[in-house]
């Protein structure tokens, strides 16, 4: 529209999107003033922000998620280290990240746009009063918990190294507890079976030592200063040659073997689950423990500051629309709305009656619907005037009928009830 009066600059494609964040109706803004189309750019860029973070913080929180997990957290800052070419990202991982953060980022962002175009002027003054506030609450505790599914994520992001080690801390903990464990339960097992044995043991432990101590001796005899195999030097090979025979005769036996089989098969099952403490210090590695590691590390106070920062982020929009005062596109927007109204036939009366509580309302009338109701009722009306008419001319008939000749009229009517 042009004025002579006053010239609206051109409005961009960048301002043009943002109108369409906050919910603002560009043909409006189009003819309103500058103010109102920076308002409501301001209000749409914040909306637009905040999705966009939602979207970063929902996509790092559902790669936590996704990623996989490493009994120790701190192998991939190793990895970059010692290869700084090597890209430490899970593909697959990263995929599923992006698609559920531009969804998520596109919930909140709807979700938050909702609550800013559903959030009206209040009283239209810049003063905030307890009506207000007690009308906005749903929206705030909306807003509140936007922010904090936003804050969360960033969090854990802000303090990762922090958090690392302080999972990495925990992992090591376990680890030494778990493997207590094992080797606790490993060593009670073998111990059992090892009684079962009783003498066979025995005699297996005596002539393990007999032979350890007969190949000393002969070593010793063998290293002297004399010269040649010597007697002595035989009697020991003979005496260890008996000791290895009984001891292979006490192998040979059948409890010997099956006990032997039981230890072999509980050195196994140490082994695999000393393998399965990784898979178990994995699951340390989630998404809650993070969060908690976060609270932990970085304290109560620091965290509560950044849900605050966010919390003011997302609820600025809607304590700005209270606090703005009645504009020309406020008026502009009545306007059109009563026009359409006009259009289809509906009439406000404002503050028409008070409820039982004495609350003012509204009286609606809806003309369109009335005007077809009153021809229905009006149709209605007719159609039952002129049945009644109908059955009084009939009625008339009939007697003339009945006055002409009484018996043809009883005749006609017995034969009409014979033909039923």
């Amino acid at each position: 529209m042009t004025r002579d009066y006053y010239e609206l600059p051109k409005s961009s494609s960048v301002m043009r999107f943002l109108w369409k964040c906050a919910g603002g109706d560009r043909y409006l803004l189009e003819r309103a003033t500058y103010s109102d189309q920076i308002k409501y750019m301001c209000l749409g860029g914040i909306v637009f922000a905040t999705g966009a973070m939602a979207g970063l913080a929902g996509g790092y929180a559902f790669y936590t998620i996704f990623s996989p997990k490493s009994a120790n957290v701190l192998d991939k800052v190793v990895t970059v280290i010692d290869n700084p070419d090597l890209i430490p990202t899970d593909i697959p991982s990263v995929i599923m990240a992006l698609i559920f953060g531009v969804i998520w980022g596109l919930i909140i962002f709807n979700i938050d746009r909702f609550i800013v175009t559903s959030t009206g002027k209040g009283d239209g003054t810049e003063k905030i009063t307890k009506d207000e506030i007690i009308g906005a609450i749903p929206r705030i505790i909306m807003g509140m918990i936007i922010a904090i599914t936003i804050s969360k994520p960033i969090e854990i992001r802000m303090f990762q190294s922090e958090i690392n080690i302080a999972v990495k801390a925990e992992q090591d903990s376990l680890k030494g507890v778990r493997i207590d464990q094992i080797q606790t339960n490993y060593e009670k097992s073998v111990s059992e079976l090892k009684k079962n044995l009783g003498r066979i043991q025995t005699g297996i432990d005596d002539n393990e030592k007999l032979i350890s101590e007969y190949e000393n001796t002969l070593r010793i005899e063998i290293s002297g200063d004399r010269p040649g195999y010597g007697d002595r030097a035989k009697n020991l090979e003979r005496l260890k040659s008996i000791a290895e025979n009984k001891l292979i005769e006490l192998k040979n036996n059948s409890l010997y073997k099956s006990v032997s089989i039981d230890l072999r098969a509980a050195e196994v099952e140490k082994q695999k689950k000393i393998k399965n403490i990784d898979k178990e210090l994995a699951s340390l590695d989630g998404l809650l423990i993070r969060i908690r590691k976060a609270h932990q590390e970085a304290g109560w106070t620091i965290t509560i500051f950044i849900t605050l920062l966010f919390m003011a982020i997302e609820l600025t929009p809607i304590f700005f629309k209270l606090m703005l005062t009645k504009t020309t596109y406020d008026y502009l927007a009545e306007n059109r709305d009563e026009l359409i109204k006009a259009d289809y036939g509906i009439e406000v009366k404002y503050d028409y009656y008070k409820d039982k509580q004495g609350i003012e309302k509204h009286l609606t009338i809806n003309h369109e619907a009335e005007k077809l109701i009153y021809e229905k009722i009006k149709v209605t009306e007719i159609q039952k005037e002129l049945t009644d008419y109908a059955i009084q001319k009939y009625k008339e008939r009939e007697k003339k009928k009945i006055d002409e000749n009484l018996d043809t009229y009883i005749k006609s009517i017995d034969k009409n009830e014979q033909d039923v």
